[in-house]
């Protein structure tokens, strides 16, 4: 028996060991390049005026289908317009669908950002809007750890819902709905970081 105490001591001591390791392996947020991609990451509202290679667009697109969905369902769309041609007809188009709106705001809904990346989701699944969050915030990290800066736009969206010339121009699926945009390009600012509100989280013991 006494040798069993032995033994059960000598775990506890060596848990206790590794989970104090590990909690200072969880302090240890200098030099974690994910947490510091986390953390540097800004909306960007200015842009270089030259594209995203489509190989590099490529691997950040990747990077948004492997993010995790309901079941492995992966309910949602991507479309993206880095021509600036195609671009300038979808606006048009957009701004044909609305015409109670000024036309320079359909304009400027971009942001000036030279590539597009419009999401739509499947409302045939409940969660589906969250996945395709989960896939935006993917393409926004791996792009920024690139170097490629980004800003979700919402009005794209709202502008897509009344012109379906234009929502036929991106070909999505029937039945598939455009949630999110999000504009991507080389920044040309560098915006502070906004205010974040930590009150809002809590343990609850």
């Amino acid at each position: 028996m006494k040798t069993l105490h032995i033994i059960l001591a000598g775990l506890c001591l060596t848990l206790a060991a590794a989970c104090a390791q590990q909690q200072n392996n969880d302090r240890t947020e200098e030099g974690n390049a994910v947490i510091e991609n986390i953390m540097s990451r800004r909306s960007i509202r200015a842009y270089k005026p030259c594209t995203v290679a489509r190989d590099t667009m490529q691997t950040i697109l990747e990077c948004g289908i492997n993010a995790p969905s309901g079941m492995n369902r992966q309910s949602w769309e991507v479309r993206v317009v880095d021509n600036p041609e195609t671009k300038a007809e979808i606006v048009q188009l957009m701004a044909a669908g609305n015409p109670d709106v000024d036309p320079g705001a359909i304009k400027g809904c971009f942001r000036g950002a030279p590539v597009m990346v419009f999401i739509a989701n499947d409302p045939a699944y409940d969660f589906s809007v969250i996945d395709c969050g989960l896939l935006s915030e993917n393409i926004m990290l791996s792009g920024w750890s690139l170097g490629v800066g980004s800003v979700c736009l919402g009005s794209p969206v709202r502008f897509l819902r009344n012109a379906p010339e234009a929502l036929a121009k991106l070909g999505f699926s029937e039945g598939y709905t455009p949630v999110i945009c999000i504009g991507m390009g080389y920044p040309a600012e560098s915006p502070e970081a906004k205010p974040r509100d930590f009150g809002k989280v809590r343990f609850v013991d």
